[in-house]
């Protein structure tokens, strides 16, 4: 399966159509053991399906229910590979005993890392009757015992630490510590003089003349006020202190980062574990999927990613956070769906769509678009397929493919009609009636098969959601709310789809050749409120529907003491 790929589903069904041993690294933030209403968060079909399925029969139907996917993750992971299961105090014993020392084995566990995720929790304010339950568990995990990626990570030295310890500084500002140049055991040549000076008695130098006067050259000798030499450490020099497992500072790093989905996770939490157990280019799966914290730290780091969610709004919210920190140089990505839009494949690259239908038939595209005698591809019996982006396909497109198959190879041609086989297929997105009767009269009268293949019959189609957007100026007391400074306008956004409406979106700066960036995620209602100063605006929203299908639509504005729609 390609990578950089958002796959709406249901993650057990799509775990097992992952090649085995394709994956570097699986971080999974599954939804907790609290049997409770909030770990609804999204609130979309997808998600409150999967919520019931886990709550038909309490822990040990939880256990199950999550075993069975990790077991899918295990047979993904690469010998080489890690992963990190987060959780907390609801199951994380069941977790560890049932479920991954159940499937990777006691000699595989590395760590239980322990992830302070809030400074304070005021439970006994409300009467609770136990300490505050300020922590998450990270069980992490390794393919082999002797495997796993580990680049370790180092976090700055405490400001006290490096004034203590730390405390000269030379002219130009570098701090540094002198460590004593003598040792208790001899070790090669280690009793020489030194600037008119020996060891002290009974000890000896600690390194090699040879390397005394590289440091001496180096200038990283310090001598005190006696003449004893002291080796300088500098502090940027340091990697700092060594990560360990209780991560108490793995927190927000502005508030830009939070994008309203309750549990979302900091991105430096996952900086530091992908960072960790895989180097650039690896592969990094994130099964459920969530608010996307995954995917978009595994892309800024040059990682290749999956990720995976049964919830259109988890899908389609991570992939406008994935495209609002795209730069120029970032690699593109795929959004996979239940369902694929009519209109957009229809008008889709023609060479594009081509092999893409053709691959997903079960055939090889051609690679060239030329002298190929309008054969677009071929089965693995050889067969030939041709692919026509339109409706309405008519007799005239049977005639010319016939013909092409004959010229392109006879061999294949007279195997097929003696084998009563299909000489080719024709994929289009439908056929009208001559097409169709001329496939029956070559049938019939002529023992030659021509199979023809509906899209639809391939993947699954829909037509997109409708919408419309409406502007209204904002009045107090019946006045027109606008002035030199500002102008308030109400924007509603109306939609319709056979599967309903999830969710809007809202970029209030949209420019065509960026992008839609949004500054509202997630809207229910596709209502908002916004004030303008003077000036022209290019206003955009989204609309998703239960497939995940979107449509949007923009408004040009003009604003200069009343508001002009153009």
């Amino acid at each position: 399966m390609p990578v950089n790929r958002l796959i709406l589903g249901d993650n057990l069904k799509i775990l097992k159509e992952l090649e085995k041993e394709s994956v570097d690294l699986i971080y999974l933030d599954p939804p907790f053991f609290s049997n409770r209403n909030y770990e609804v968060i999204w609130g979309d079909k997808g998600e409150i399906r999967s919520f019931q399925d886990r709550w038909s029969g309490g822990v040990e139907n939880y256990i199950a229910w999550l075993k069975e996917r990790v077991a899918q993750m295990y047979r993904v992971l690469k010998d080489t590979g890690s992963l990190y299961l987060h959780c907390d105090w609801h199951a994380n014993a069941y977790i560890r005993v049932h479920i991954l020392d159940a499937i990777f084995g006691y000699p595989c566990f590395r760590n239980e890392i322990v992830w302070k995720r809030t400074t304070t929790h005021n439970d006994s304010k409300q009467g609770a009757k136990h300490y505050g339950r300020v922590i998450d568990t990270i069980f992490y995990y390794v393919k082999q015992p002797k495997g796993g990626t580990f680049n370790p990570q180092f976090e700055l030295y405490a400001s006290d630490y490096i004034t203590s310890t730390y405390s000269r500084v030379e002219t130009d500002g570098r701090r540094f510590k002198a460590s004593d140049l003598s040792a208790a055991k001899p070790g090669g040549d280690t009793s020489y003089e030194w600037k008119g000076k020996y060891p002290p008695k009974g000890r000896f130098w600690a390194y090699s003349k040879e390397n005394m006067e590289q440091f001496e050259q180096e200038k990283r000798i310090f001598y005190s006020a006696t003449g004893k030499p002291y080796l300088k450490h500098y502090l940027d020099d340091m990697p700092g202190v060594s990560v360990d497992n209780l991560w108490n500072n793995c927190v927000y790093h502005n508030k830009k980062e939070r994008i309203g989905y309750p549990t979302q996770k900091p991105e430096a939490l996952l900086e530091r574990i992908i960072k960790t157990s895989s180097n650039e280019g690896d592969i990094v799966l994130d099964p459920f999927l969530g608010g996307g914290t995954t995917v978009a730290v595994a892309d800024k780091l040059n990682r290749r990613w999956i990720g995976i969610d049964q919830s259109v709004s988890a899908l389609r919210v991570s992939e406008m956070r994935l495209n609002k920190q795209a730069g120029l140089w970032s690699p593109p990505f795929t959004v996979q769906l239940h369902k694929y839009d009519y209109d957009t494949l229809r008008s889709s690259n023609a060479f594009e769509f081509e092999n893409w239908v053709i691959e997903r038939f079960g055939g090889v595209g051609n690679t060239s678009q030329r002298s190929d005698f309008g054969i677009d591809g071929k089965m693995p019996d050889h067969t030939p397929i041709q692919v026509k982006r339109s409706d309405h396909v008519g007799r005239n497109v049977i005639d010319n493919f016939k013909s092409a198959i004959q010229r392109a190879d006879k061999k294949i041609y007279d195997q097929n009609i003696s084998m009563k086989k299909p000489i080719g297929h024709i994929i289009a997105f439908s056929f009208n009636k001559g097409a169709v009767e001329e496939v029956a009269r070559l049938k019939n009268q002529e023992n030659i098969i021509i199979n023809l293949v509906k899209v639809e019959d391939i993947v699954p189609i829909a037509k997109k959601p409708s919408l419309k957007i409406i502007v209204n100026a904002i009045t107090r007391n019946g006045d027109f709310q606008s002035s030199e400074e500002f102008t308030e306008l109400e924007f509603i956004a109306t939609a319709e789809s056979e599967t309903g409406i999830e969710f809007y979106a809202w970029d209030f700066e949209y420019d065509a050749e960026k992008g839609f960036h949004p500054t509202v995620f997630r809207d229910l209602q596709g209502k908002q409120k916004q004030k303008f100063p003077p000036g022209e605006y290019h206003i955009a929203v989204k609309v998703y529907d239960g497939n995940g299908l979107e449509s949007i639509e923009i408004v040009k504005l003009k604003i200069n003491g009343g508001v002009k729609v153009v």
